[in-house]
């Protein structure tokens, strides 16, 4: 049930993403609803056995868009839709990464 939530706030999350950011209404309100629909997905949407796969898109997501978004200043439309799905993406990947740091973390074995 948890990961049919995590599904559904990604797709809604980026259907948000593109309809606000071609609308141009990327304001605080905004911001917030699109970072709390990323930390639900990275919170709840990626199993173990996911977060190589989703972290490495999840970057390659991030740095295209942030690139992306500094090239497309003469569309704006293009440019908010950038921005709205790196506000997205962001938080999920930083909570997928940090749950792996502490799983990793809680492997390793001190040797004396």
């Amino acid at each position: 049930m948890m990961n049919l939530i995590g599904k559904w706030a990604f797709v809604l999350g980026v259907i948000a993403a593109i309809l606000l950011g071609i609308a141009g209404k990327i304001d605080a309100t905004v911001a917030i609803v699109l970072i709390v629909i990323g930390l639900i997905v990275g919170l709840l949407n990626i199993a173990s056995k996911d977060v190589s796969p989703f972290l490495l898109a999840g970057v390659s997501l991030i740095l295209a868009t942030f690139f992306g978004k500094q090239s497309m200043t003469a569309i704006p439309a293009i440019a908010n839709v950038l921005e709205a799905i790196l506000i997205l993406v962001v938080p999920a990947v930083v909570i997928v990464s940090v749950r792996e740091v502490f799983t990793i973390a809680t492997k390793v074995k001190i040797v004396k």
